[in-house]
């Protein structure tokens, strides 16, 4: 039995709402990952991509992420990566060099054996560049009783898909038993042609639609949990992450800015990420009010989304985007794609 944690989209450096606090927090919860690691003796950690949220990390992004690579390392639990779209680089990545300095291994066409698994690696691909693909892999050796794939991108049958599963794994000079995924933040299991298809979501609540718990899969090859000789996939919570307070509001046509106070008043709120969202009818709302309550009241970072109609252009009105944070990782996503 081979047990490994496959986790990613982890976002090492993404200063979220600005806050040098919420930088802090995704590299948090990639060592919490780690430490879980440690105490569940798992046999690797693999990471499906985006390790940082983008391909220029900070210095103390860089040396924290090397501290918790470090811990692994220091259990003797091997770290294995593939290159996500939100750090790929057009020359060596920065799992390169994790792997020059022996904390990483960055996974591709010729497998990494793990006990009797043999893991491979896909890094992203732009969907421009994708019919080149040959999905070519080298034999693994006999030991091998089990093969897995890592990759990143939005794969077919999950939502937003632009990525043939199917055809992967025809046109695949492997058979899989499983594909570990990431870059879809949400956490769901597929069986695809009698493999295992499955993303592990995202560590720290990269947007505000993220409402779910973060947290990563624990996936075993073999063993009474696979039926001795298949795969089983469990989930795992991360407990600890920053904690986001979501206060949905339904106001009423005469109701107003008393209503929404009223709701955030109902919710402990420090040192949270408060994200109000107003629907409904009722008077316009400045968000700035609804936001300062928030903040008076211990909250990290608050945030408004007005999402009614809006009012008659002659009445000026302050409003929110719905998910601001989900805008910016969708431009971020379109560039590097160009690239």
């Amino acid at each position: 039995m081979t047990r490994v944690i496959h986790t990613g989209d982890t976002h090492i450096g993404y200063q979220q709402y600005n806050s040098p606090a919420r930088r802090r927090d995704f590299l948090e919860a990639f060592r919490t990952v780690a430490e879980d690691a440690v105490a569940a003796d798992v046999d690797a950690v693999i990471h499906a991509g985006d390790l940082f949220h983008d391909r220029r990390p900070g210095l103390v992004d860089l040396q924290g992420t090397i501290d918790v690579l470090r811990t692994l390392d220091d259990a003797d639990i091997p770290f294995l990566a593939i290159v996500g779209n939100h750090e790929g680089k057009r020359d060596a990545q920065w799992l390169d060099l994790f792997a020059d300095i022996g904390l990483a291994t960055r996974l591709g066409p010729t497998p990494e054996v793990v006990n009797d698994i043999a893991i491979y690696g896909q890094d992203f691909v732009p969907r421009s560049r994708r019919d080149e693909l040959d999905y070519e892999f080298s034999p693994h050796p006999d030991e091998a009783t089990h093969a897995a794939l890592v990759g990143h991108g939005l794969f077919e049958p999950f939502a937003h898909a632009d990525w043939d599963t199917e055809r992967m794994l025809e046109e695949a000079t492997v058979e899989f038993d499983a594909v570990l995924l990431g870059d879809n933040h949400a956490p769901e299991t597929a069986d695809v042609l009698d493999t295992w298809v499955t993303y592990c979501g995202s560590t720290e609540r990269a947007s505000a639609s993220e409402r779910e718990a973060r947290g990563y899969n624990l996936v075993e090859f073999g063993g009474e949990a696979a039926d001795e000789d298949g795969v089983a996939i469990s989930r795992r919570a991360l407990t600890d992450t920053r904690e986001f307070v979501f206060v949905d509001v339904e106001i009423e046509a005469g109701e107003g800015i008393d209503r929404v106070q009223e709701r955030v008043r109902q919710h402990d709120v420090e040192d949270a990420v408060v994200i109000v969202t107003v629907e409904g009818e009722g008077r316009p709302i400045t968000p700035a009010a609804v936001e300062e309550l928030a903040l008076d009241r211990g909250a990290l970072v608050a945030r408004m989304n007005d999402r009614r109609e809006l009012p008659d252009e002659t009445e000026e009105v302050t409003v929110s985007f719905a998910d601001p944070d989900a805008a910016v990782l969708l431009r971020s996503e379109e560039r590097f794609s160009r690239n």
